[in-house]
């Protein structure tokens, strides 16, 4: 449950361009020296409006007394207390509930750098990218921890590369910022409240074709950090595997994000241009998934063809090929995602035409030569099962999985403006920094 949030306007000249959230539990001691080092930095350094929000997660000692004695006495703060604990659960809540055009966060102990969050926001804010991450493995990057946190943090990102082909460097740091905009598209879909809430919204805005930002820092780990190393890693990976789900099954609307959010292709395309390199990439895809579906067709023939008979051992294996072969190509071949039951009902149709093609070539092989071998009758079904999977894929293109039956899309489509074409002017516009506050 939110209890506080933004009680009164964060800044006097204008709204805030920039809003850095900390999430933190039981921070009472560090608290104070990292909100007042965060906002000197941000007078010092960035030009325009900014907002810092404390999101307390259920704090037991007197963290909440601490950032509501910030609040009061620092313009630019603004609390947010939540009653339950977890760093996704903070920035879901706070992110969510922010108007400004670009949403960072930082761990309190303040690891990283603070002279890298300028080029971490810097790309979001001229909308050349969506999101942008701080990252401890890329080259450049120069980072003080122990040999432990080190290797769990490369196997866990190289993880991640492997099971859901990410291409991001270091999902763990936390020194983050995302585009307002498309964070409240986002986070409606990650699920994870806790440690796996980043790697979660990395994966999806990279599968919906958003560009992320890259930014090597200078990082020294916390010796004093409560974070519990093994609880993380099993959740982490729990995480992963249901993240992994997911995305097989269809469930998550990548596809529709994409065309809610991805960006648009460098070069103009005529239809006839895009009509014919859509045709050779799924004539590509259809290709592989009907040899596949051929080779495990053969083997399940010849598996089958003593105990069924030349006749039954074509029924199965065509039955429990072309049930596979509808389902790859559906994702695969034409990109649609979600529950398949009427592509397979009208896949089975398919079916019989191919059933009918093998075994009419089975029974005139068995009339026009009655003593052929086995490998002759092999070589007839290859025939006819490359005509049938040529028909197969007409069929597939024109009716089962035409773009025209029934749309796929269930997110509208939302044309999503740069910052400097939606925002008001006086958010890019440099304000007067203001004085530095005392430390006390």
């Amino acid at each position: 449950m939110v209890e506080h949030i933004l009680a009164r306007p964060p800044h006097p000249e204008a709204r805030p361009l920039l809003d850095v959230v900390i999430p933190v539990y039981n921070e009472e001691s560090d608290l104070q020296p990292c909100v007042t080092r965060l906002r000197r930095h941000l007078v010092e350094t960035f030009p325009y409006p900014f907002r810092i929000t404390i999101a307390d997660n259920a704090s037991t000692d007197r963290t909440l007394a601490v950032a509501n004695e910030l609040e009061a006495r620092i313009p630019e703060v603004a609390v947010l207390h939540l009653d339950a604990k977890g760093r996704g659960l903070a920035l879901r809540a706070a992110w969510g509930l922010s108007q400004a055009p670009v949403l960072a966060y930082m761990d309190v102990d303040l690891s990283t750098d603070l002279g890298a969050l300028l080029p971490l926001v810097a790309p979001l804010i001229s909308g050349h990218s969506d999101l942008a991450i701080g990252t401890r493995l890329a080259p450049g990057a120069r980072v003080v921890r122990g040999p432990k946190r080190e290797v769990i943090s490369r196997c866990y990102n190289l993880l991640l590369r492997r099971a859901l082909s990410a291409r991001f460097s270091d999902a763990q740091c936390g020194f983050k910022a995302i585009r307002g905009d498309v964070a409240h598209a986002l986070l409606p879909l990650v699920q994870d409240t806790g440690w796996f809430f980043d790697t979660e919204l990395l994966v999806l805005a990279e599968r919906s074709g958003l560009r992320i930002h890259e930014v090597p820092v200078d990082w020294v780990d916390d010796p004093d950090s409560r974070v519990d190393i093994v609880a993380t890693a099993l959740t982490d990976l729990r995480g992963i595997a249901r993240l992994g789900r997911a995305l097989a099954s269809g469930r998550l609307p990548i596809r529709e994000l994409r065309t809610q959010l991805g960006r648009a292709p460098l070069t103009a395309e005529s239809p006839e241009t895009s009509g014919q390199r859509q045709l050779i990439q799924q004539l590509a895809r259809f290709g592989t998934i009907g040899v596949a579906s051929t080779a495990a067709y053969l083997v399940l023939f010849v598996l089958l063809r003593a105990p069924l008979g030349a006749q039954g051992a074509n029924l199965v294996s065509l039955l429990l090929t072309a049930v596979a072969n509808t389902a790859a190509n559906r994702r695969v071949t034409f990109g649609i995602r979600g529950v398949g039951a009427r592509s397979q009902v009208e896949g089975l149709v398919v079916f019989g035409l191919g059933l009918a093609l093998t075994s009419g070539a089975l029974g005139a092989l068995k009339v026009f030569a009655p003593d052929a071998g086995r490998a002759l009758e092999l070589a007839v079904l290859i025939g006819a099962n490359l005509t049938a999977t040529l028909l197969r894929f007409v069929a597939f293109r024109a009716w089962v999985f035409h773009p025209r039956r029934g749309g796929h899309s269930d997110i509208p489509h939302r044309h999503v403006d740069r910052p400097s074409e939606s925002m008001p002017g006086s958010l890019f516009q440099p304000v007067r920094p203001r004085e530095p506050e005392q430390e006390s």
